[in-house]
């Protein structure tokens, strides 16, 4: 494995980042994880340019231009000889000293990890998954923006810690308002009375690439999608419901709560988008 860090390539024994790195001591930093199918990296310049939006909205300057970021992912790709993967794409404050200050920290670090992904076991796309609802709401829009994909994933943790010790692999998060905001690290849709509804990203959610696909592939199967103030009861009543993410991709959901979703096993509407977003990946370019 050859791990980028600023520029260049190290083994993953001695790929290392100094213990004064804000991203270390602070999670001070901002990421992406991108998926890589047929050796092609999949939505690279959707995943480039939310990665921008976030630094330069905790005002990070990444030290390459978005063109020489592609690139470097590319390469990276490539070294690896990655033909099916995952990325992990991150730009930390830099190193700095041990005071919370961003000022001290002269110069943000690049770092591109090339491996392999498993979230979910196989038999899960078939049969889907059981969640829980967190206790652990999540941060409220105001003190920090969801379209920020940062370091500091702290709040997500504790939500998952719940689900692992409720003998659940993942877990849906409200926000203080008592409405859906995502899981622990997916998106979460439902389909209701032939609608796709997902809740606003204003209510707490990760504007998700694989999301953004998924509403599109369901637009254009002729699927109504609303971006809906989604409650618990919602979900409860859903007649499906299926998580999204770089990592998950599309997996249906069969219970939340201990309460069945439809008939308990995954439904038509949601075995469509998976087949849509096969096919979609299958052509990758």
């Amino acid at each position: 494995m050859k791990i980028y860090i600023d520029g260049k390539y190290y083994s993953q024994d001695d790929a290392k980042i100094s213990v004064y790195d804000h991203g270390l001591l602070y999670g001070d930093g901002v990421f992406e994880g991108i998926r890589i199918y047929h050796g092609r990296i999949f939505m690279l310049n959707e995943h480039v340019e939310r990665l921008y939006m976030s630094a330069k909205a905790i005002l990070i300057h990444i030290p390459l231009t978005m063109d020489d970021m592609e690139k470097a992912l590319l390469e990276t790709v490539a070294r690896n000889n990655k033909k099916d993967g995952y990325i992990r794409l991150i730009v930390t404050r830099g190193v700095g000293s041990l005071g919370v200050s961003p000022m001290t920290c002269k110069k943000p670090s690049v770092i591109i990890i090339v491996d392999d992904i498993q979230l979910y076991p196989v038999e899960y796309y078939e049969r889907g998954i059981s969640i829980i609802t967190a206790s652990t709401r999540r941060i409220s829009p105001d003190s920090l923006d969801p379209r920020i994909k940062s370091l500091n994933y702290l709040n997500n943790v504790l939500a998952k810690i719940e689900a692992i010790q409720s003998g659940c692999l993942e877990a849906v998060m409200l926000n203080q308002n008592g409405y859906v905001a995502e899981c622990t690290g997916d998106n979460i849709a439902i389909i209701k009375e032939g609608a796709l509804m997902t809740p606003a990203t204003h209510h707490g959610a990760l504007s998700g690439i694989t999301r953004g696909v998924i509403i599109a592939l369901a637009e254009k199967i002729g699927l109504p999608v609303i971006e809906a103030n989604l409650t618990q009861y919602d979900l409860y009543t859903a007649d499906e419901c299926f998580l999204t993410g770089t990592g998950a991709e599309i997996i249906p959901v069969v219970t939340i709560d201990g309460r069945p979703v439809g008939n308990e096993k995954p439904g038509e509407t949601t075995r469509m988008l998976i087949d849509a977003f096969r096919k979609e990946i299958a052509t990758v370019e």
